[in-house]
Order: structure tokens, then C-alpha cells, then sequence
């Protein structure tokens, strides 16, 4: 097992496999049945931060196989890790993390190192079903509505603009970035890895910007204060494989 302090430089190893890998919206989104697609040579942003987190879990779980590699996806990108159809997949970032908590696969840094609370009405999805074939099925579109609902009583815990340079030091390589985002109905905006060049905290992520998987050329700081659409970020440690609740499955 990769020990606890080290699994973030690891994971940080694998993330950099991928750079220069094509950034493709929309990865999932795909006709026929809710059903685990794997994509390895393009990449939305949240696609490849779930990619890397399972690749480097089977290392830690000692099991590096294709099977493994699938197993660990479909944990991470699922409700419960279970595919019960397009409802069932954690489309809401902060659904995500919440998720993830529960299976210790990720740890929240936000929420337990000052982070401030943020409440918001999450209703992007039902808002725009012509967006999604999926929620044109009306029991599909209740149940992301029913998410949305417990989203919405929920706060969501971030360090905020002004705070982000003195929680710098709170941030370590590997740590998951989720940029939440001032839009109606929305939590989070984009996601990606922190990373340390020299002395610079910066983003490792799949960039529609850049159309590639790319280390940014700003701060992450500067990133942030760059964006007036960005309220704040939260943080998120990925956990190794093998503290997984599922992983002796």
C-alpha cells in the first residue's frame, strides 16, 4: 500500500500520463442505456480527474487490471457505486465529493479546514432537460429533481475568493480543485488537480481552453481572481485504493 503522505505526489505521477491528451465535451453523454463507458484518449475535465483517481487506486489495491480499473471507475462515478441509470450517475460535483466522502475515496479539505458555507438553489439539470435525451423519461427527470432537492439543503463548503491565498498551504499536490461557480442552478464550474511547479500551486486538468489536457500557466490563485464568474473552490484529498470502503470487494 502507497502510504497516505506520498499517494498525492503518486497520483500526480499518473495524472501526467495524460498530458496533451485531447479534451472532448460531453465524454458520457451518449445514446441507449446508462452503462459504464470508458474513454482513455479524450478527455472532458471530470472524466479525467476519475480516470486518474481509479488508475492510481489499483496500484495502492494491488490489483492492476482492467477489471480492477473498471470497478474502480464505476465506484467513484456512481451513486453508492451502483449503475441504476442516468439518475444514478453523480452529475453535480458537489454530489460527487459528498459521495466519495462516504466511500473514502476522497477526505473534503474545505470542509473541515475553514472553509466557508455556500447555499444555493441546484436546479441546472431539470432547468435545461432538452439539454439531456436521458431526462425526457419522466421517471429519470423526478429522480434528478428529488437530487437536486437534497443538493439544495445542503451548503457547500469552499474557500472563497479573498480566502485563497491563505489556505495555500492547506492545498498539497494531488488535492482534487472543483471551481464552484457564481451560474443559476449550478455548484461547480470545472475540476482538476492541484500541482506544485518550483514554489506555484497550479491546475493539472482537461481544458476546454486549451483543447487538451494541460498544466495551467497561472497560479491557481491567479486563476481564480481571473474568473469573475468563480465564487470560490473547494478542495477535495484523494484517498489510496486500498482505504477504500469498498475495496475488498
Amino acid at each position: 500500500m502507497i502510504e497516505r503522505g506520498a499517494y498525492g505526489e503518486w497520483l500526480i505521477s499518473v495524472a501526467r500520463i495524460f498530458l496533451g491528451a485531447p479534451y472532448r465535451a460531453a465524454t458520457l453523454e451518449k445514446p441507449g442505456p446508462e452503462r459504464l463507458r470508458v474513454e482513455l484518449s479524450a478527455f472532458d475535465c471530470v472524466t479525467y480527474v476519475e480516470t486518474v483517481l481509479a488508475l492510481s487506486a489499483c496500484a495502492d489495491q494491488g490489483k492492476i487490471s482492467q477489471t480492477q480499473f473498471r470497478k474502480n471507475l464505476q465506484e467513484i462515478r456512481y451513486r453508492g457505486g451502483k449503475i441504476e441509470g442516468f439518475a444514478s450517475r453523480l452529475h453535480y460535483f458537489s454530489d460527487w465529493i459528498s459521495d466519495n466522502e462516504k466511500k473514502r475515496v476522497v477526505a473534503g479539505v474545505s470542509k473541515g479546514q475553514g472553509g466557508a458555507p455556500l447555499r444555493k438553489k441546484i436546479s441546472f439539470m431539470t432547468s435545461h432537460r432538452d439539454a439531456y435525451p436521458a431526462l425526457k423519461q419522466e421517471t429519470e427527470f423526478q429522480r434528478m429533481q428529488e437530487a437536486e432537492k437534497r443538493l439544495s439543503r445542503k451548503a457547500i463548503r469552499m474557500f472563497g475568493r479573498s480566502d485563497l491565498l491563505s489556505a495555500a498551504d492547506r492545498i498539497f499536490p494531488g488535492d482534487i480543485v472543483a471551481f464552484v461557480t457564481n451560474a443559476e442552478g449550478l455548484d461547480v464550474a470545472h475540476v482538476g488537480f492541484a500541482v506544485k511547479e518550483g514554489r506555484a500551486l497550479r491546475l493539472m486538468h482537461a481544458s476546454r481552453k486549451e483543447g487538451k489536457v494541460a498544466i495551467s500557466g497561472q497560479t491557481l490563485s491567479a486563476y481564480v481572481k481571473a474568473r469573475r464568474s468563480l465564487a470560490g473552490v473547494i478542495i477535495a484529498r484523494p484517498l489510496p485504493g486500498g482505504a477504500w470502503k469498498t475495496a475488498g470487494r
